[in-house]
C-alpha cells in the first residue's frame, strides 16, 4: 500500500513537471510601451483615413466581422468583361445565368462587392454563385 503510494506521488510529480505551462518570461512585468496607448492606436486610425482618402478610396466596415478597410473604386468598374483578365477586380454576372453558359458580365465596381453572393465570368463562361462573408 505504501509502495503504490510512493509511486503515485512519483507519477505525479513527475507528470507536473512535464506540464505544458511556459516559463515566466523576463519581460512579463514590463509596462506598456507607448504604441499600445489608446492615443497610438487613434493616430493610427487617423493616418489610415488619410492615406485612404488620398488614394481616392473611403474607410468601410466589410464582411461579416465589419473590419474596416479602404475601398478604392477600380477604374474600369462597369465596363462590359468576359474574363477576370479584363479587369482589375472581378468579371461578376450582372443577372443570373445557369453556371457553364455562355455570358458576359460587368468589371467589379470595388473590393466591397467581394462580399455577398455573386457569380464570376471566366473565359466568357458563368460559373456557379458563390456567397463570402
Amino acid at each position: 500500500m505504501r509502495l503504490r503510494f510512493l509511486a503515485s506521488l512519483a507519477l505525479s510529480a513527475l507528470l507536473a513537471a512535464c506540464s505544458s505551462t511556459p516559463p515566466a518570461s523576463e519581460d512579463a512585468g514590463a509596462v506598456p510601451t507607448a504604441a499600445d496607448s489608446p492615443e497610438a492606436a487613434t493616430a493610427y486610425e487617423e493616418a489610415r483615413d488619410v492615406d485612404c482618402r488620398a488614394a481616392g478610396g473611403t474607410l468601410q466596415p466589410l464582411g461579416r466581422l465589419q473590419r474596416v478597410q479602404c475601398v478604392i473604386p477600380y477604374a474600369d468598374a462597369g465596363k462590359t468583361c468576359s474574363n477576370k483578365s479584363d479587369c482589375s477586380g472581378q468579371c461578376l454576372a450582372t443577372g443570373e445565368v445557369a453556371a457553364g453558359a455562355v455570358a458576359t458580365g460587368t468589371c467589379q465596381r470595388d473590393a466591397s462587392q467581394t462580399f455577398g453572393c455573386r457569380q464570376r465570368i471566366e473565359g466568357g463562361k458563368a460559373q456557379g454563385t458563390i456567397c463570402v462573408d
